[in-house]
């Protein structure tokens, strides 16, 4: 079975509380995109005593142990349905890793779902999603996959339709962030400091599917701890709007910055201005369930 992951981006991200063991509370605008890590799941229908896991992967720098996501989806779902059996999953990273993209988090959503196909367990979104918040707060959003208001750590999600058609330039900076290291840092901005109390009490509100939120509304408070450290975000930020972006975010914790352009023709001369060492996509949003772009062998 072959799986393509999307990528994901953070059209707004706001702090607006933490929870007694620490984490966050947020309000975000999640919209997957057509950037993807490819996934090929074979299984070995003999049973055995304990399922067997194997994860290979084209980028020597993402583990294939245990502490890969994709590996502990798949581990979770033969626990959740008592299912023991062999199954490797090959991972083709596409999705740059350290980059607020959510590829990981895609892949172990993936896994989950077409697990559940595979095997024919019949577990609907609900469970899924249940399941999915027990190995990350992003990986729930790309359950159902599509643009979702995303409240509480990650969990709550509230599917939006599709907005009108944008094309985005999404630019990888060359290091990785460290999600908890930015939302560490984020914390240790002074309590009484505007950067930290910018948004943790104000609530976006409403949308309108029918259009674009205003550009004011594209806001990621962990840029306020991010950007210090790392300027070049903040650079990429600026060029892109000097190369035509309606608005130019950091995405989750960083290090991807993307613009949003009107036309295909701005989002490819943006592109190919910013093309060099980096990693450079220009992608559109997404309308439907990755797991409709599944391709069977």
């Amino acid at each position: 079975m072959r799986v393509l992951a999307p990528a994901k981006v953070n059209l707004f991200l706001r702090i607006i509380g933490q929870r007694p063991d620490g984490y966050h509370l947020l309000d975000s605008l999640m919209a997957p995109v057509s950037l993807y890590d490819e996934i090929e799941i074979a299984t070995d229908r003999t049973a055995g005593t304990e399922p067997h896991i194997c994860v290979q992967c084209n980028d020597p720098t993402i583990p294939t142990d245990q502490s890969n996501l994709a590996y502990r989806a798949a581990a979770l779902l033969c626990q959740e349905s008592g299912i023991n059996t062999h199954i490797t999953i090959t991972l083709h990273k596409n999705i740059p890793a350290g980059a607020g993209l959510g590829g990981g988090s895609s892949d172990a959503a993936a896994v989950l779902k077409a697990l559940n196909r595979s095997f024919s367990l019949g577990l609907n979104t609900d469970h899924l999603c249940r399941l999915a918040a027990q190995l990350g707060a992003d990986v729930p959003f790309f359950v159902p996959c599509q643009m979702a208001r995303v409240g509480g750590i990650g969990e709550i999600l509230t599917p939006l339709p599709a907005l009108p058609q944008r094309w985005l330039v999404i630019v990888v900076p060359d290091f990785p962030v460290s999600t908890p290291w930015a939302y560490q840092r984020f914390d240790a901005l002074q309590p009484d400091s505007p950067e930290r109390q910018l948004h943790a009490i104000d609530r976006t509100p409403p949308l309108d599917p029918k259009q674009w939120p205003d550009a004011a509304l594209f806001v990621n408070d962990l840029e306020q701890a991010v950007l210090p450290e790392y300027p070049l975000i903040a650079d990429r930020k600026k060029q892109l709007c000097a190369l035509g972006a309606e608005v130019a975010l950091m995405s989750g914790s960083g290090s991807a910055v993307f613009g949003i352009f009107t036309t295909q023709q701005a989002a490819a001369h943006a592109a190919a201005a910013l093309a060099g060492s980096e990693n450079v996509f220009v992608v559109t949003l997404l309308e439907q369930d990755a797991a409709q772009l599944t391709a069977e062998p």
